[in-house]
């Protein structure tokens, strides 16, 4: 099956320092910093590339059920919000939140929010942070004109 690769290099203390993360594939590479994990600061951090992961693998998994049911949604869109927290002595991520809404033809709400809270359970993302209290607010949306 697929390996996947990514590096990050620090240059300096914690709060002074930097550093660069870098996706294999070469499709991203961004600087990281303290101010942009811990403050407001400009770059990326490793909770916003796990938010980024979750909320893709969460997608690609519901898209996966719902054709799997004969209801291949025309769009999702979903949204992780990964918080992370003071704990103990570090830090932690203590929970994550996904959002999601979807637009599928011929499904009803209770038959999404099945196919959701499957794919939440099941993704391969959410199966590798089972450490982590995981939440799930899903939306079907209705096509334009339909209604």
């Amino acid at each position: 099956m697929a390996m996947r690769m990514s590096t990050a290099e620090w240059r300096g203390n914690l709060r002074e320092g930097s550093g660069t993360m870098r996706l294999g594939s070469g499709a991203f590479e961004g600087p990281y910093s303290f101010p942009s994990r811990f403050e407001n600061g400009t770059g990326t951090n490793p909770e916003e590339l796990i938010a980024a992961a979750h909320a893709g693998c969460f997608s690609m998994a519901l898209a996966a059920g719902l054709s799997r049911a004969g209801h291949a949604p025309n769009w999702i869109r979903t949204t992780a919000h990964v918080h992370l927290d003071k704990a103990g002595e570090g830090f932690a991520i203590t929970r994550i939140e996904l959002e999601t809404e979807a637009e599928v033809p011929g499904l009803d709400d209770q038959g999404f929010q099945a196919q959701a809270d499957a794919a939440k359970r099941n993704c391969p993302v959410s199966k590798a942070l089972t450490g982590v209290e995981i939440s799930l607010r899903a939306a079907l949306r209705q096509a334009a004109g339909v209604g």
